[in-house]
């Protein structure tokens, strides 16, 4: 299951436990940290942010942008595209506050559609992936899933225990099963697909 990256960004979210994202980190390329982020990894080669929550001892690291119109996050990720880092894991976006959850799934859409980014959030229970138009994910049978539509008109998917269509509600799409190996998506735009580590 492990990708390789140009860069991974860790958020000032709850920071990851699970192996997955763990083993991700340590084989990282390059490591972007959002301002207070810095506290979980010391090693981090680049503080984007404010830095209002960023120790002295680390201020020699730090990118401080006061502009207000994007968050940390995005902030972040722009420093990595103009160091032509496309394919980025976001780690730690999630587990505190709801609002900046659900903010942050998704920006990782806009940095899809809007950025090109090739990009993967990282939680400790699984993984986001954005995506447009058809395409086929690995698996293992009884993994779990949850589809969310950003905009298609048509979706459908193969290897999936309830076929797909295209969603009107972010709910429609979630807890969903593989049935095999892998599963596949006809669809004519973008939807941001979440998968779980382990199977049901």
């Amino acid at each position: 299951m492990r990708e390789k990256f140009d860069a991974v960004i860790v958020a000032n979210g709850q920071f990851p436990n699970h192996t997955i994202p763990l083993d991700i980190l340590s084989n990282a390329r390059h490591i972007v940290c959002c301002d207070g982020a810095i506290r979980y990894v010391p090693f981090a080669e680049i503080i984007i942010g404010d830095g209002d929550s960023v120790p002295a001892s680390f201020r020699d690291r730090l990118i401080q942008i006061d502009e207000q119109e994007d968050n940390d996050l995005t902030k972040a990720t722009r420093y990595c595209l103009q160091r032509e880092w496309c394919k980025i894991a976001y780690l730690g976006c999630t587990g505190k506050r709801e609002d900046h959850t659900l903010g942050n799934i998704g920006l990782l859409m806009r940095y899809f559609r809007k950025f090109g980014v090739n990009g993967i959030m990282y939680t400790d229970h699984g993984f986001f992936t954005p995506v447009f138009g058809d395409h086929v994910f690995h698996s293992m049978k009884g993994q779990q899933v949850s589809i969310f539509n950003f905009g298609c008109q048509h979706l459908k998917s193969e290897g999936l225990r309830w076929n797909s269509y295209a969603y009107d509600e972010w709910w429609q799409g979630t807890l969903n099963e593989t049935l095999g190996e892998s599963f596949s998506f006809s669809a004519d735009g973008y939807y941001l697909v979440y998968q779980t580590y382990n199977v049901k």
